[in-house]
């Protein structure tokens, strides 16, 4: 096992599975593709019930689980146990039971059987165990927790308390209503997110990901401190089509990792860097690793509404980032990469046609086309633009293996949307996220600043060790309702919960993408772990903009409005990053520093008083480091010199 897949398998749960070989690896293949074929069957033909559709997508997702993945991290990655290939086959068929008996189910809505109870219970038993092996603990014990709230309500303290559910009704409303695990959710899940998956599997089988790393040392290689920027642009990239922190890190910092360390970055730097950029790829649209889709579900905002107002913050994440490499890079007197280290720039160009299906989404969904269409449209757009170069065009067998590869993707997404749907329920069930809601904004006494401090702290732990799908439904489920109780927009909430779901992969003690570049960099994890949320204060900060002023995300705003709060808001992030890094035209005192960190939020905070006060501020510092940074020498004729 080479280093890379070691430490996905370390890290990223989704990726510890088995290597197969023999008639298992053509079994689970072509239970693989029959799952793609499916998912595209549905898309394009007017489905069946929403009951059956969800439930034969997770049928396949159970039953590809237990092939796939080992029960424990000691288990066989080249062959599959005779229990798991039974608890398989059970998985799959408990799940099936809606479609074998939709219609007296359907029929006898609230007076369910023993049967089907036991069916209930069982899929819950075991989507729990294959969540557990796909995604990891975290998220199972969150659901456990959910349950066990609902289960023991009257014995719950304060405003928590509720008059408590049966096992019976807990069942019942889990698994055979729409609100449980078959939710909204799974239904993203079995729609949208499959498709946008499957888009990356087949834009990966053209080369684009290699392409991504190959353009991004063109455009930034030569630049000061050149591979971190190559860095920073390549995740930024990847998280176009990327639906995993952890994976982002692996695929793109096993190259850029050692080249930042080679150019003189430190271990810790270089690690931060990537998993920094890396992370920020979960907020970048198009895909928002798959968040954006749930997120027009949850707040019956249009997608390309939500794609649009997430632009701009992920556009300033990526610039403060890009700021603090430079000026860390100039601190430390670091170069660009040479010529003979770059890739032929001609060559790079020339493939830039690879480029095209990414463009052709993003025209689809503006041009009014729905996210389902857009995503088919522009599958088949990749397997055209593929076949213009031989290096690039695909056979039938990587069509193949593309829709091996996508099913693969999904079933993770498919477990995770499906348990955290279970916690859904439970809130629909007891009303606990109104009940958090209320409780929270009590104990900040009305205070705004204070109630979103401590949302977004429940969305940090909330957001902890759990993929990006799973993780935005928690956090906007039960910490979201807290802001909008305060008067804040419902993107807005939204936002600020997801984003501070996202950044807990790289903010210890639990900070799995910081984690994973810190095995690729060789340094502490803890040190990455720091240097990474340093790196990454813009997404510490943006959020409560969004509830403060939310012009950055197109709400109540003209063009000229959100487009002057972007200019301010970049020179602030200029400030910030120069302050946090200690260097701006040379090194900063410590009172530099500070005056230059205050002046930076000043700007991204919109407002006529905050701006001037922000930019006069950054203009004086400026001032103050050009005279100190040159100076007139009479023995030089007047020449600026360094100061030394």
């Amino acid at each position: 096992m080479d280093k890379t897949t070691q430490l996905l398998s370390q890290y990223d749960k989704e990726s510890s599975f088995r290597t197969l070989e023999g008639k298992w690896a053509y079994i689970v293949s072509y239970i693989a593709i029959a799952f793609s074929i499916y998912q595209i069957y549905v898309s394009v033909f007017p489905p069946p019930p929403a009951q059956i559709q969800r439930s034969v997508h997770l049928a396949f997702a159970l039953g590809l689980v237990y092939l796939l993945f080992p029960a424990t991290r000691r288990g066989s990655r080249s062959s599959i146990s005779y229990l798991d290939v039974m608890l398989s086959v059970l998985a799959a068929g408990s799940t099936l039971y809606w479609l074998f008996a939709f219609e007296s189910l359907i029929g006898r809505i609230g007076n369910f059987t023993a049967t089907d109870l036991a069916f209930g219970g069982v899929v819950i038993v075991l989507l729990l165990e294959a969540t557990r092996r796909v995604v990891g603990f975290p998220i199972v014990i969150i659901a456990l927790l959910f349950m066990s709230y609902a289960l023991l309500g009257d014995e719950m303290p304060g405003f928590l308390k509720h008059r408590g559910v049966s096992l019976e009704r807990l069942i019942s409303h889990t698994y055979f209503t729409l609100e449980g695990i078959l939710g909204t959710p799974l239904s993203v899940s079995s729609t949208f997110i499959f498709l946008f998956l499957l888009f990356g599997a087949f834009l990966e089988k053209t080369g684009v990901g290699s392409y991504f790393n190959d353009l991004a040392l063109a455009v930034a290689g030569k630049r000061i401190g050149g591979p971190a920027k190559v860095a920073v642009f390549s995740s930024a990239l990847q998280g176009t089509i990327s639906g995993s922190s952890v994976a982002n890190v692996v695929t793109s910092g096993s190259f850029t990792i050692p080249m930042m360390k080679r150019l003189g970055y430190k271990p810790e730097f270089a690690g931060g860097v990537e998993a920094a950029s890396s992370t920020g790829g979960q907020i970048m649209p198009p895909i928002m690793g798959a968040a954006a889709f749930l997120m027009a579900e949850f707040t019956g905002i249009s997608y390309w509404e939500i794609a649009k107002a997430a632009a701009v913050p992920a556009i300033l994440y990526f610039a403060g980032i890009w700021m603090m490499v430079h000026f860390e890079a100039k601190r430390l007197g670091l170069r660009g990469l040479t010529k003979e280290e770059l890739p032929d720039r001609k060559e790079v160009w020339k493939k830039s046609y690879l480029l095209l299906p990414i463009l052709a989404i993003i025209g689809f969904l503006m041009s009014g086309v729905s996210p389902i269409r857009a995503a088919l449209y522009a599958i088949l757009c990749t397997i055209l633009v593929g076949a213009f170069r031989k290096e690039t065009r695909m056979s039938f067998k990587d069509i193949l293996q593309a829709l091996e590869s996508g099913a693969r993707t999904a079933v993770g997404v498919a477990c995770a949307t499906a348990t955290a749907g279970i916690i859904v329920g439970v809130v629909t069930l007891t009303g606990v996220g109104l009940k958090f809601a209320n409780g929270l904004v009590g104990f900040a006494g009305g205070i705004i600043l204070l109630a979103l401090f401590l949302t977004m702290i429940s969305s940090i732990l909330l957001g902890m060790g759990t993929p990006t799908t799973a993780n935005y439904i928690i956090t906007s489920t039960v910490a979201a309702p807290a802001i909008i109780a305060l008067g804040a927009p419902v993107l807005s909430a939204h936002m600020f919960t997801f984003y501070f779901g996202i950044v807990a992969d790289i903010t210890p003690p639990v900070a799995l993408a910081a984690f994973a570049a810190s095995g690729i960099a060789g340094s502490g994890p803890m040190k990455t772990g720091i240097q990474s949320t340093k790196l990454a204060i813009a997404a510490f900060i943006i959020p409560y903009v969004f509830v403060l002023s939310p012009e950055l995300l197109f709400i109540d705003a003209t063009l000229g409005e959100t487009l002057f709060a972007i200019l301010t808001a970049t020179i602030g992030m200029l400030g910030i990053s120069a302050g946090l890094i200690g260097y701006w035209l040379r090194a900063m005192a410590w009172w530099e520093r500070l005056w230059a960190i205050a002046a930076g939020l000043l700007l991204i905070i919109p407002g006529l008083i905050t701006d001037t006060v922000g930019l006069g501020s950054l203009a004086l510092i400026f001032g103050w480091q050009y005279a100190k940074l040159y100076k007139k020498d009479s023995q030089t004729g007047g020449i600026r010199v360094l100061e030394k």
